[in-house]
């Protein structure tokens, strides 16, 4: 059987392929109030504007191309039964061709009824005010807003916690309860932090730091991972 290495991912592996981030400078949240796009406060005020701005995400996210650091993470695949646990709601990681991801924070080409959020459908163009669901719900975003419920976070920490490596690319760890994810890696798995701006990790004893951007964080990874 091969090792399990278990990925948590952030913004910061698909900015690299175009994909604004929300916290960095040029972030979208310096256009954007979160709790107008992001929140169901927002929703119930102006349902058309957190469309729009979903619809915009989609948009750029279909335009976009996985770059090295999805296509290295799915290579890895070849040594390690890796597993992809994203912040990320586009889908630049399957289509680099990682076998198993999970997405916490949900997914941009779907979309879902507001009465049942297991109702779900495959989503590539635009969601309209009127477009309903086949229980009359009016549709939304496949997206975990701010306030919300995060219903993945129990199969990740299942994952985090079969970790025989634990690796964290490209997030700034600010965001509960993704964050947390790292406080239950097993003492005894080597772990990894990639990011171009090494988050406050100090309290984790044993991390393996690569203040690198992902994509050459990620090529610095395999070739330590390689001499193992």
């Amino acid at each position: 059987m091969k090792p399990r290495l278990v990925v948590l991912s952030g913004a910061g592996v698909s900015a690299e392929s175009g994909i604004r981030t929300f916290r960095d400078s040029n972030g979208l949240w310096e256009e954007y109030d979160i709790y107008e796009v992001a929140s169901p406060q927002g929703w119930q005020q102006n349902p058309g504007l957190v469309l729009d701005f979903y619809n915009q995400r989609r948009r750029a996210a279909k335009a976009a191309l996985p770059n090295a650091a999805h296509t290295g993470l799915a290579a890895l695949e070849e040594w390690f039964d890796v597993r992809i646990i994203t912040q990320n709601i586009d889908d630049l990681h399957e289509r680099a061709g990682s076998s198993h991801v999970l997405h916490l924070h949900g997914e941009i080409f779907k979309m879902r009824s507001v009465l049942d959020d297991t109702l779900t459908y495959p989503v590539e163009g635009d969601i309209r005010l009127g477009d309903m669901a086949a229980d009359g719900g009016q549709l939304r975003p496949h997206i975990v807003w701010f306030g919300e419920p995060v219903p993945m976070i129990e199969p990740a920490l299942a994952e985090v916690l079969q970790a025989d490596i634990f690796v964290v690319v490209g997030t700034s760890l600010n965001v509960y309860p993704a964050a947390g994810l790292l406080d239950y890696v097993q003492e005894q798995v080597p772990k990894y932090v990639i990011d171009k701006s090494i988050p406050p990790v100090n309290h984790i004893r044993g991390l393996h730091l690569i203040e690198k951007p992902a994509t050459e964080g990620v090529a610095t990874l395999s070739a330590l991972l390689s001499k193992k």
